[in-house]
């Protein structure tokens, strides 16, 4: 892999966190391909190979469908997200598709209340090349804990 692939990696896995962080929705989707997937997922079932998933979206436009309901229909205490993403590992390349991982830790803030630790994990990607730059195929967001909070809103 040359190294300015290796920075356009880190360049997309820096644009998703902004994208959530800052609250410009409307960004996150396109950072995936049209037929993609993103799941959200325990440990247990990840590590088990069962296919139960908190989140399970199977293209762009249900990415889409998510951004609307996230704005538009959901209602719930609104807070904070802060996405710290460990240095991306290329597990595997063939041609234009990465298999890539990396850690993550998500944190919540709530108005005049301390962080505190919103979800942690790790994500399993599947990366394309494309025209338009490197996108995410296929994202796992495979978190530790069993136990989670009652309102899962945001994509992590």
């Amino acid at each position: 892999m040359e190294i300015n692939d290796y920075y356009a990696l880190v360049q997309l896995y820096a644009n998703y966190s902004y994208a959530l962080d800052s609250g410009e929705w409307e960004r996150w989707p396109e950072l995936f391909v049209d037929d993609c997937t993103y799941k959200i997922m325990p440990r247990e079932n990840h590590e088990q190979g069962l296919p139960l998933a908190l989140l399970h979206l199977e293209s762009k436009g249900m990415l889409k469908d998510r951004v609307y309901s996230v704005k538009e229909t959901f209602f719930f205490d609104p807070h904070y997200q802060r996405h710290i993403v460990d240095n991306p590992l290329v597990r595997n390349t063939n041609g234009d598709v990465w298999e890539v991982e990396a850690n993550y830790v998500v944190l919540k803030t709530k108005s005049n209340q301390l962080s505190e630790v919103y979800n942690t994990g790790r994500y399993f990607d599947r990366i394309r090349k494309t025209p338009q730059g490197l996108r995410f195929e296929s994202r796992i967001c495979m978190f530790d804990s069993e136990l989670i909070p009652n309102s899962l809103i945001y994509p992590i």
